[in-house]
C-alpha cells in the first residue's frame, strides 16, 4: 500500500513517513519546508528519509490545490496521513493568515481530494488544544469540544467537523487524532523541551508561565507514531449505537472518529524540567511568569476509546524520553 503523508519533513511527519518505509510501505511525502522553524532541521529530516527507496518527495504546499490534485493523480494513494499544519498556539494570534490558508483552505483541499480518489481511510492531526475552556480532567473525546482559547484550536475543531460532514456526505472513513505535548528526537525547536536544553545547556535563564504551575501530558514521538500508524491501518466504521437524540461527539453514524493520543499522565512542568537538568547534569537558571493568552494550565488524555480501539498504550517514561532527546540534541548540534 501507499500511503501519503503530508508534513513529511516535520516533526511527527518524518517520524511516521520513517516508520512505515521500515516496515517496507511506499510513502509519498509532501512539505512546503516553510520557515516557521529552522529549515535546515527539516532539510536534515529528509535527508534521513532519501535513504528509502521507496520514498517520494514532492515539495510543495497543501494551499495549492492543483498540487495536491497532482499528486492522487500520479500516485496510487490507499490511505492518508494528513500532519501539515501550521503550528503553535502563541503564533495563531501574530499570524492568524498562516492558519487560515494550511489549516482550512489546505485541510479543504486534501479532504476534496481524497473523496474523489477513493482512499480507504483519511487520518489527520487534530490536537489537545481543541479541548480549550474545558476544566473536566481527564480530558475526554466524548466531551464537548465548542470552547477553543485559540485560532489555532478553532483551525483544529473547524477539520473535525469538515471530516465528519464528508464521512457523512460521501462514506469516506476519516479519523482525528488529538495529539497531547509530543516531544522526542528531532523536535521542533520551538517547542519547551528544545527551548530548554538549548538554553540550559548556553547557559541561559529558561522563561517558565503560569509560574510553573503547569502539567502536560507530554508524549513520546514514538508512542505517538505508534498510535498513528495502528489508527492508520483500522479504518474508521460507523456507530451503530450512536443516537441523534444523545449524540457522543466522540462516534457517528458515520465513518468518523476522533481519538486522544497522549501519555495518560500528566507530569508538572517542573518534575519535567527537573529531569532535563538530571540529563544535562545542569541546574536550569529559570524566569517565573504570567499564564500566556491562549495557553491553559493542565492537560491530561483519557485515551480509553483508543486502547480499546487499536491496542495502544504508551510505553516511554519522560526519563527516558528526555534522555534520548538530548542524547541526539547533542549528537545534531555538534553535527
Amino acid at each position: 500500500m501507499t500511503y501519503f503523508v503530508t508534513g513529511a519533513a516535520g516533526f511527527i511527519g518524518y517520524h511516521t513517513a520513517r516508520r512505515l518505509l521500515d516496515r517496507g510501505a511506499h510513502v509519498v511525502g509532501l512539505d512546503s519546508v516553510n520557515d516557521y522553524y529552522s529549515v535546515a532541521l527539516k532539510e536534515a529530516r529528509l535527508a534521513e528519509l532519501a535513504d528509502y527507496e521507496n520514498f517520494r518527495f514532492i515539495r510543495g504546499d497543501i494551499a495549492d490545490a492543483p498540487t495536491v490534485r497532482n499528486i492522487f493523480d500520479t500516485s496510487d494513494i490507499g490511505t492518508v496521513i494528513h500532519l501539515a499544519a501550521q503550528a503553535g498556539v502563541r503564533y495563531s494570534i501574530e499570524n492568524p493568515g498562516a492558519y487560515v490558508a494550511a489549516n482550512l483552505v489546505g485541510f479543504q483541499n486534501m479532504i476534496d481530494a481524497a473523496k474523489a480518489a477513493g482512499v480507504r481511510h483519511f487520518v489527520y492531526a487534530s490536537s489537545s488544544s481543541v479541548y480549550g475552556g474545558n476544566t473536566s480532567l481527564p480530558f475526554s473525546v466524548s466531551d464537548n469540544v465548542d470552547h477553543p482559547l485559540s485560532l489555532y484550536a478553532a483551525t483544529k475543531k473547524a477539520n473535525e467537523l469538515v471530516a465528519h460532514s464528508y464521512a457523512n456526505l460521501y462514506g469516506l472513513p476519516t479519523t482525528g487524532l488529538r495529539f497531547f505535548t509530543v516531544y522526542g528526537p528531532w523536535g521542533r525547536p520551538d517547542m519547551a523541551l528544545y527551548i530548554f536544553t538549548r538554553k540550559i545547556l548556553a547557559g541561559e535563564p529558561i522563561e517558565v508561565f503560569n509560574h510553573g504551575r503547569h502539567a502536560r501530558d507530554f508524549t513520546y514521538i514514538d508512542d505517538i507514531v505508534e498510535g498513528v500508524v495502528r489508527v492508520a491501518d483500522t479504518p474508521a466504521t460507523p456507530n451503530p449505537d450512536w443516537d441523534g437524540a444523545s449524540p457522543d461527539p466522540a462516534t457517528s453514524k458515520a465513518p468518523w472518529r476522533v481519538y486522544n493520543i497522549g501519555n495518560n499522565q500528566p507530569v508538572p512542568l517542573m518534575d519535567y524540567i527537573g529531569e532535563i537538568e538530571n540529563a544535562l547534569g545542569i541546574k536550569a537558571k529559570i524566569n517565573f511568569l504570567p499564564l500566556q493568552p491562549g495557553d491553559v494550565p493542565e492537560t491530561y488524555a483519557d485515551i480509553t476509546a483508543l486502547e480499546q480501539a487499536v491496542g495502544f498504550r504508551p510505553q516511554t517514561t519522560i526519563r527516558t524520553g528526555i534522555g534520548k532527546f538530548v542524547d541526539w540534541y547533542r549528537g545534531y548540534v555538534k553535527g
